[in-house]
């Protein structure tokens, strides 16, 4: 792997999971990272999930949806047994998950979240979510996602 690995790529490494790595140059002026990803890469945005953080009452939490779709905050909450979601705080999104925007991986966090995964996850033979930085995905299988995540699986796309 060319440059510095990630805490999500340790893991990967770490656990002896069959994974392939995807760099691309990032847009600073791209709007979407995860749109810009399936573009550069030429991939099927569906298999394409970006990883949200958001607020479950007053407890952070990990959403992880296809790029084609938005996050559903009531969904979230109650595949976690919450009331109310919302989007979290950016600064406690990156220092929770140790990743900067746009970079968030849903594997590898600093601090241990729960971690929700939308079903359509199960659609593919392999999927692809951010590595830990802009600019650097991982393809793997679904089901390796939702094991290393320790993830939940449920309808959260909106």
């Amino acid at each position: 792997m060319a440059g510095k690995g990630t805490p999500a790529t340790a893991l990967l490494v770490k656990k002896k999971v069959a994974h392939e790595l995807h760099s691309y140059e990032h847009d600073p002026r791209h709007e979407s990272y995860g749109a810009e990803a399936a573009e550069i890469l030429g991939l099927d945005a569906e298999r394409v999930f970006k990883t949200l953080v958001a607020e479950v009452d007053g407890k952070l939490v990990v959403g992880v949806v296809p790029i084609t779709g938005q996050l559903d905050l009531k969904a979230l909450a109650a595949a976690v047994g919450g009331k109310r979601g919302r989007m979290a705080d950016a600064g406690a999104a990156q220092r929770a998950t140790g990743y900067v925007l746009g970079g968030i991986s849903p594997l590898g966090h600093r601090s241990r979240l729960p971690v929700v995964i939308d079903a359509t996850v199960e659609r593919f033979d392999s999927v692809f979510c951010s590595a830990g930085r802009r600019g650097l995905e991982v393809e793997l299988a679904p089901a390796e996602l939702i094991r290393l995540a320790a993830a939940t699986v449920a309808d959260i796309r909106a």
